[in-house]
């Protein structure tokens, strides 16, 4: 049968969603296969055991966000999203540079991105709100959120929609309380989750999908909450940034990095504010780290983007 990877429990356990909505706990067949939250799977009931189930293929996956390793490899974290929510908060202050490496992360594996300004009941300090205006001008969703006080989650809720998204930010974001806002279930689900057992022995749940009240998903996964995507090519790079790859259809050269190359539009719009300072150094910074993952990995050069 079809069904969708609603649960994941270390490397060989998941629970599996059938056409019913039922969620069945199931084992992998072969220790090969991987399967990450979201995954589409082929299955079927355990002849052995008809309380569990059996994976024993995954289905093509669209967009999957993955993390990079330290062996420099692409770990899947959570497949088929559609959107990705970048939360950051007055306190702790924003680092903008993780921000726009989330952003180019979903851009570069292409699902949608959104900020969301959680904790907005403590106000918005000036330096952050000229930052989010930064973002504002080249098409991001700004959405501002609070799971304590007002405006509280309605926006946020109407963003997230249809959509199967993710939370990601720095640590002391809020994006646990954000959680549990829009899903009040969602703690006794995790907690009915993990102590979820195999033979009497308890399971660690490191992934859960849960369903909206607008129809959608939010998959949560510690492997997500404080990623770091992967690099792609170098050439690459700039796709992350929609003013950046906007500007450069008009550079001299299909391959120009912006650096020193002559004719450079990408470089002519900095200077003339059209691009702004900082986004144009976030950019050059994952330049520069993408030449160093290049360098120390040359086996996974061209081959890094995950989709």
């Amino acid at each position: 049968m079809d069904g969708r990877v609603v649960a994941r429990h270390g490397h060989h356990q998941v629970e599996v969603e059938d056409g019913a909505g039922r969620r069945v706990p199931c084992r992998l067949h072969g220790r090969k296969l991987l399967v990450v939250c979201g995954d589409g799977v082929r299955w079927g009931y355990d002849a052995a055991d008809p309380a569990q189930g059996i994976v024993y293929e995954l289905t093509p996956r669209r967009a999957t966000l993955a993390r990079l390793a330290s062996s420099g490899q692409s770990e899947p974290v959570v497949a088929n999203l559609t959107q990705l929510v970048a939360v950051v908060a007055p306190l702790p202050v924003p680092d903008w540079f993780v921000i726009d490496r989330y952003l180019a992360g979903a851009a570069w594996c292409g699902i949608r991105a959104v900020i969301a300004l959680n904790k907005a009941e403590l106000g918005v300090p000036g330096a952050i709100a000229s930052e989010l205006a930064v973002y504002t001008a080249v098409g991001y969703r700004i959405v501002a959120t609070s799971a304590r006080a007002a405006p509280g989650i309605g926006a946020l809720a109407a963003e997230l929609g249809a959509n199967i998204s993710v939370l990601v930010g720095q640590s002391g974001t809020g994006k646990s309380s954000l959680l549990n806002a829009l899903v009040p279930e969602a703690r006794a689900v995790t907690q009915e989750i993990s102590v979820a057992s195999e033979e009497g022995r308890h399971t660690t749940t490191t992934a859960v999908l849960h369903r909206l009240a607008t129809g959608g998903d939010l998959i949560d996964s510690p492997g997500v909450r404080d990623y770091s995507p992967p690099l792609p090519a170098i050439r690459d790079v700039g796709s992350g940034f929609v003013e950046i790859a906007r500007a450069a259809a008009g550079c001299r050269f299909q391959d120009c990095l912006h650096a020193r190359e002559p004719a450079c539009t990408v470089r002519a719009a900095v200077e003339a504010g059209t691009i702004h300072g900082r986004r144009f150094e976030s950019y050059r910074r994952l330049v520069e780290l993408a030449r160093e993952f290049a360098a120390r990995f040359p086996e996974r050069r061209g081959r890094d983007r995950v989709r």
